[in-house]
């Protein structure tokens, strides 16, 4: 019989029962607005982000009154491309004029580059990142409220953002641009709407994308709960939809993210990342293609793949009952079945890691898993 390696995450500090840990949690969150402030107050104030040696402006619109449970915040992309800076300039104009999301945040950013894949760089997930942050600590957007849109090359951004970031997005819409080669199987728990109209055939947009909503279709009669989707090749129309796709706003304001599904597909694209909702894989190991496919119920998390030799899961009540011992099978042998201690320290370093309050955890395991079993 094959050994079994289990690394288990040591937890330290203090053990915290169910409601210690909400209150340490929402002591920590508390900080963290107060840093994440501190941190952005120059950029916000000058509606500029500067990374690196890029620099990405943005404009900021805030439409009707507050909702109880906080602002959507809706980041837009805009069109352009590999052409001179004056014309972006003017796509990006247009971009802050072109959505009115209802009780909203309404972001559009200018692309820090002058470029096909302007969106979608390696290096942007920060800049994004650094909007939501923004709107989250200045503006009391609802962190499970944010929605990516885009046209044209900015629909090029949403079909690669979308997948890559999809834990960090209520819902995603695409207008007018090229899906290129990115996989759609993130999409899993991210719902998705496709625009484009029927005569843009330019860069064969039209015929590629609804491709794409065939293979959403796909996707989810092969997984009905997930995958949600709609597809609109709008006929007569060419790279222009004459604002029709302004439904997608009302559409995408209907869901709200679920951080913690129970279902998760992930797979490495282009641009590597080392988390996604409540998993992280080991940076050292990070290749386009390694996938993760694992699933939660009553207590059990059972991994169907896992190209990576470890894999960990970050854990909270809404997940599982961390007052029983928690259940982890690997293509159906049981790796693991332990209680495990909530701490502030974790809730403390998974927080300061995602930068995001709805992913504090209160509790981790890291599961070393043999080539042999993989």
């Amino acid at each position: 019989m094959t050994a079994l390696l289990i690394m288990v995450s040591a937890a330290h500090g203090q053990r915290l029962n169910k409601a210690e840990a909400q209150l340490a949690r929402e002591k920590i969150c508390n900080e963290w607005l107060a840093q994440t402030k501190d941190k952005h107050k120059d950029a916000w104030q000058k509606k500029s982000i500067t990374i690196g040696d890029r620099t990405m402006p943005f404009h900021v619109q805030v439409f009707d009154s507050k909702p109880a449970d906080g602002y959507s915040l809706f980041i837009s992309l805009h069109g352009g491309g590999n052409c001179p800076a004056e014309i972006n300039d003017g796509q990006w104009k247009n971009q802050q004029v072109l959505y009115r999301p209802q009780h909203s945040v309404y972001i559009a950013p200018r692309a820090p580059y002058n470029d096909w894949d302007m969106w979608c760089k390696p290096g942007l997930d920060d800049f994004y990142q650094a909007l939501i942050e923004m709107g989250v600590a200045f503006e009391d957007v609802n962190p499970d409220k944010v929605y990516l849109m885009g046209y044209s090359a900015g629909g090029d951004g949403v079909w690669r953002m979308a997948p890559r970031m999809a834990d960090s997005w209520a819902a995603a819409s695409m207008m007018a641009g090229h899906p290129g080669d990115v996989s759609l199987v993130n999409l899993r728990n991210l719902p998705y709407m496709i625009w484009c109209g029927a005569r843009d055939y330019a860069y064969d947009r039209n015929s590629l994308d609804m491709i794409r909503g065939l293979q959403m279709d796909s996707l989810q009669r092969a997984d009905p709960e997930g995958y949600i989707h709609e597809t609109h090749i709008v006929e007569g129309k060419p790279h222009w939809m004459d604002r029709v796709d302004t439904a997608a706003v009302a559409w995408m304001a209907r869901y709200k993210r679920n951080p913690y599904p129970r279902k998760i597909v992930w797979q490495q694209e282009e641009v590597l990342r080392k988390h996604f909702y409540w998993l992280s894989a080991p940076e050292n190991e990070l290749k386009r293609g390694m996938g993760i496919r694992l699933s939660c119920h009553d207590n059990i998390i059972d991994i169907e793949q896992c190209d990576y030799s470890q894999i960990t899961l970050c854990l909270n009540d809404e997940l599982v009952n961390l007052d029983k011992k928690v259940t982890i099978r690997f293509k159906g042998k049981n790796l693991f079945k332990k209680k495990l201690a909530r701490t502030e320290e974790c809730l403390r370093k998974t927080l300061n890691e995602r930068g995001d309050m709805r992913y504090s955890f209160p509790a981790t395991v890291t599961l070393k898993i043999p080539t042999a079993l993989r």
